[in-house]
């Protein structure tokens, strides 16, 4: 009997040329407006590293105090003093501190020339945590993390920059006129969003790091950070005048992650944040209540969704699913128009034996067979829109967009379903139909 439907449908298809192609066009264009912009948000509101996420957290604590007003939140960075106190209670399986910063690099051939770097200065334990994948070598030792050795970890873009790619540990790289050891190179790596420094950098979605030196070793070398730097309004002089002031003020500038891998874990975590706070309260640093939170990576990236997911891209989601809507609300006065037009056939068929399930079935497979034409339309235009999907996204979001199996298959499915529902009203109406009024005035 299907085969039998499918037959119809191609012989109605075949006597309303122009209706169906208007379906076919409304609905390839509305399924694929979704499935562009749709391809945009998942890649940018995707869980980054969904086998970890709620064991991975990141501490904060008010030391701004209520004169600052981020909706009762404290401050997303931590100073230095909370940072080192956080990192050295060791209350947590493993801890690491984060803040961005900028190196020259200076390549050992003297024919080229010196360029910038972005790197980041991380505690050891950053790279198991984070699950960073090496194709040469490991991160540094415990000892060199004490010793605050010169040793780096550098990107398989870096590696292949200055050693075309060849196993490069053990060899020395010049960073600000300094020799660092190589002690590893990461291999391809590149979170969406960079999470882990999300509110250290000014933009989540761009390149890479492409290289990590000790976070002791950069604060022995005053490494300044080149990325977000506030102060409360409790500090004079926001541009502090050396590098001890900036260390012993409370200005906000380091990013902190722990691993709790348990429940227990979390609570005991959580208690000891707030004997801290309370604890500086005493002390007379805090003259207000303790503030803290720990939110794991999903919660990070909800409470600051506004920081992560651009704009524009929850934007156009709304703006094409409304777009669908409106030509879900044209496909319906169409189909109904099509199909009230075999009102005689439909008396016909009913008048020999057809129930209204038969009636059902045959128009909800037309239907379904209309929206599989509009939802192979739509593979075209979504494969269309994703080539110019840098016209209308940052190129750093543009890039992160696929046209993968899922989302072949998912515009498809999607055309499919709009039809169908767009399709059961007309379907029910035609269903209604009287075979004896129909013969009547046909006669």
């Amino acid at each position: 009997m299907l085969t039998y439907y499918f037959d119809l449908a191609l012989r109605s298809c075949r006597r309303s040329k122009a209706l169906t192609a208007l379906v076919v066009v409304l609905m390839g264009c509305g399924v694929a407006t979704c499935m562009v912009t749709y391809a945009v948000f998942r890649a940018t509101a995707a869980d980054p590293i969904p086998w970890k996420s709620d064991q991975l957290f990141v501490p904060q604590i008010d030391n701004f105090g209520p004169v600052h007003d981020w909706k009762g939140e404290p401050p997303i960075l931590l100073s230095y003093t909370d940072a080192e106190a956080f990192l050295h209670a060791r209350q947590a399986r493993r801890q690491t501190l984060i803040y961005g910063s900028k190196w020259t690099v200076l390549p050992d051939d003297a024919r080229r020339q010196p360029f910038s770097q972005e790197g980041d200065a991380v505690s050891r334990d950053f790279f198991t945590m984070f699950d960073a994948p090496f194709r040469y070598g490991s991160d540094w030792s415990v000892n060199d993390d004490d010793r605050r050795a010169a040793v780096v970890v550098i990107s398989r873009a870096l590696n292949r920059k200055l050693f075309g790619g060849a196993d490069s540990v053990g060899r020395e790289i010049n960073l600000d006129a300094h020799a660092y050891r190589i002690v590893g190179v990461l291999d391809d790596w590149n979170p969406r969003p960079r999470f882990f420094d999300v509110s250290s950098t000014f933009y989540p979605f761009s390149h890479p790091r492409q290289l990590y030196i000790p976070f002791n070793r950069a604060i022995d070398l005053q490494k300044a950070t080149s990325g977000n730097f506030y102060c409360s309004a409790d500090t004079v002089n926001p541009d502090l005048p050396n590098w001890d002031s900036i260390l012993h003020s409370e200005c906000a500038w380091i990013a902190a992650w722990v691993e709790l891998p348990t429940r227990t874990d979390v609570e005991h975590y959580r208690d000891y944040l707030h004997n801290y706070a309370a604890e500086q309260q005493r002390l007379g640093r805090f003259a207000w209540p303790a503030n803290v939170r720990l939110s794991n990576v999903r919660q990070w990236l909800d409470l600051y969704l506004n920081h992560v997911v651009p704009k524009a891209s929850a934007l156009s989601v709304v703006v094409s699913v409304s777009f669908l809507l409106i030509c879900l609300v044209n496909v319906v006065g169409l189909m109904l128009a099509r199909f009230m037009r075999r009102a005689p056939e439909i008396g016909v068929r009913r008048a020999l034996g057809a129930s209204r399930g038969a009636i059902y079935r045959q128009f909800l497979t037309e239907a379904a067979a209309i929206g599989m034409a509009g939802g192979l339309l739509g593979l075209l235009l979504t494969a269309l829109g994703m080539a110019g999907i840098g016209q209308v996204f940052e190129p750093e979001v543009a890039r992160l967009a696929r046209l993968d199996a899922s989302l072949l298959l998912l515009t498809v499915l999607v055309a499919v379903l709009t039809t169908l529902t767009a399709a059961l009203y007309p379907t029910w109406r035609a269903a209604q139909v009287q075979p004896a009024w129909q013969l009547k005035s046909n006669g």
